[in-house]
């Protein structure tokens, strides 16, 4: 990519970061122009981490979140995020924040998060699982180059994941069935350009990508890839192990260890490209045949 397109993308990611503060603790985020009748998840999610952060003491960085979608967004509304201060303790620092969206003539919550955050302390027991090794991602094709052939098929996946460059070591329209217990797979993402130096918009940004790709480890053992099922997410966690760049690659692996009654309990891993263990997420989705 030229220098001009990673700085257009890394901006667009900051004006969906970038909130309006409204009044105290109440903060309005902006959705891209869209063609798709919901909002990316992984973007209210985004937003609510910021929010979170905005309001927390200085030193203090969120080291974990757990969230709930509860109603599909709507992009032709704005989203107010409301932030409560659960907790500011000697340590630890925890908020609340709810999503809203007018519906009608009446206020709908479309997605409810909690964070905690810390300023961290000097490590007692230390360990974190090893970087699997996988090719590195300037050998595997870009995301274009894997969707150029798929034309409106691919056009709601590539609009959604325009922020985010991703190189898979799948197709994402040709995956062969996995088998346990060989059903992990792996792509390398970066924000395409460069983000302030500030943890939290890292850790935003990383909570934006997070959602892009883990729901489709539910049908990983099925095989097929993107176009045969149709997914959402109902709730979401991230724990941060250590600070990160969302704008370096960061490789996710994706795994789901069970899936039933229509849904899908999905984990992914993330590494930094040094093989530093930065977060571990959960989510668990919907999953339909189309």
């Amino acid at each position: 990519m030229t220098g001009g397109d990673e700085n257009t993308q890394a901006a667009a990611l900051m004006s969906v970061l970038a909130l309006e503060e409204r009044e105290p603790d109440l903060y309005v985020g902006k959705t891209p122009d869209t063609t798709m009748q919901r909002i990316f998840g992984g973007q209210v999610a985004g937003q609510a981490l910021m929010a979170a952060a905005l309001t927390l003491p200085e030193g203090r960085t969120v080291h974990s979140l757990h969230s709930y979608f509860l109603r599909p967004g709507d992009p032709n509304e704005e989203i107010r995020y409301a932030v409560e201060r659960m907790r500011d303790g000697r340590t630890f620092s925890t908020r609340r924040v709810v999503a809203w969206q007018r519906r009608g003539d009446k206020d709908a919550a479309i997605f409810a998060l909690t964070a905690d955050a810390s300023a961290g302390e000097a490590a007692y027991a230390e360990h974190a699982l090893p970087m699997p090794d996988v090719p590195a991602p300037e050998s595997l094709p870009t995301f274009l180059e894997l969707l150029a052939s798929r034309g409106e098929e691919a056009r709601a996946a590539m609009s959604i994941g325009m922020a985010v460059e991703q190189r898979m070591l799948e197709h994402p329209f040709h995956r062969p069935p996995k088998t346990y217990p060989d059903t992990k797979s792996w792509a390398w993402m970066r924000v395409a350009g460069r983000l302030p130096d500030d943890q939290a918009v890292h850790a935003a940004a990383l909570t934006f990508a997070s959602d892009l790709s883990l729901l489709g480890a539910g049908t990983a053992r099925m095989g097929g890839g993107w176009g045969r099922t149709a997914g959402s997410s109902l709730d979401h966690a991230v724990w941060f192990h250590q600070s990160l760049r969302a704008d370096e690659w960061f490789l996710y692996e994706t795994d789901s260890p069970v899936a039933s009654h229509g849904r899908a309990l999905c984990f992914g891993q993330i590494w930094a490209a040094d093989g530093t263990h930065i977060a571990t997420v959960t989510q668990q989705g919907l999953i339909r045949s189309l």
